[in-house]
């Protein structure tokens, strides 16, 4: 089975062409992930056919959960599909995700700006399961591992919590991280985002993503962090996410749709011996 192994700011992914493949997916990615005994990568994504769109994206985390939308994953499949042929790098895709059709416009200096739809805050979105009566939740309160933690809830699609910290390097994320993720107020699981904001135009953060633990970059995680310092009043309508992997752009009006720029490489190609890993049945 071919594949393709693509990055976006140190946020690396298998891509496979799946239009006329059947496996197991959560086993294969679990496999094919591994850093030491497979490809290695935090994802892998299927590019598939769709009635509602140009291409159609699935993405499962490295632990084999099925995320609903990537943001870093989207700008690795517009570069793939380009760079073999499949669309012009002049014109804009549309991707259907598990959290509704995505536009990806090219550049022409190499980045991707992807709509990624607008952010969303009510409790019942994130989910939250908290009897919370103000909208958006900001700053609210979250016990783990003995700490209090105050988290800023968006859903960008899939489920963040924002928390603004002083020290980012020395902040315990891999001890808090798996924490925050499978907390019990959080039935779908957590993407949990630690930031500090250095000016009104940029922002570091560390992200610890649902099924893939630290990673150097997310996507989706970036536009959660903006918005939620747009809503404490930290930054203007456009600001950069630092993030260990590299630096996105956000912008968001307040309003309506978040757009996500960055770039995106096609690492490699390879070949998979998958004979062990057909679907059973």
């Amino acid at each position: 089975m071919n594949f393709a192994k693509l990055q976006a700011t140190g946020n690396d992914f298998i891509l496979i062409d799946a239009s006329n493949l059947e496996r197991n997916w959560e086993k294969l990615a679990r496999s094919m992930c591994q850093r030491r005994f497979g490809v290695g990568g935090d994802g892998l994504i299927l590019l598939l056919e769709s009635r509602l769109a140009n291409f159609r994206m699935r993405i499962f985390n490295s632990d084999g959960s099925e995320a609903e939308v990537c943001g870093n994953g989207l700008r690795c499949l517009a570069r793939y599909v380009i760079d073999c042929g499949l669309a012009e790098a002049d014109e804009e895709l549309t991707v259907e995700t598990n959290a509704g059709v995505k536009r990806i416009k090219p550049h022409s200096d190499g980045r991707f700006q992807v709509d990624m739809g607008p952010p969303m805050f009510r409790p019942e979105e994130i989910p939250i399961v908290a009897a919370v009566d103000i909208i958006p939740v900001v700053d609210y309160p979250v016990n783990a591992g003995g700490r209090e933690l105050l988290l800023t809830f968006v859903s960008m699609g899939n489920p963040h919590g924002v928390c603004f910290v002083q020290d980012l390097a020395d902040f315990p994320l891999s001890e808090l991280g798996p924490i925050m993720q499978h907390h019990e107020l959080f039935p779908q699981r957590l993407n949990f985002e630690i930031a500090r904001v250095v000016s009104r135009s940029e922002i570091m953060a560390r992200v610890w993503e649902r099924g893939a633990g630290e990673t150097l970059s997310c996507g989706s995680g970036a536009c959660a962090v903006a918005v939620a310092a747009q809503l404490h009043g930290y930054v203007g309508s456009q600001v950069d996410v630092v993030l260990p992997g590299g630096r996105l752009n956000v912008m968001w009006d307040g309003e309506g749709e978040v757009y996500l720029s960055g770039t995106a490489e096609l690492v490699f190609t390879g070949e998979w011996p998958d004979q062990h890993l057909l679907l059973e049945g």
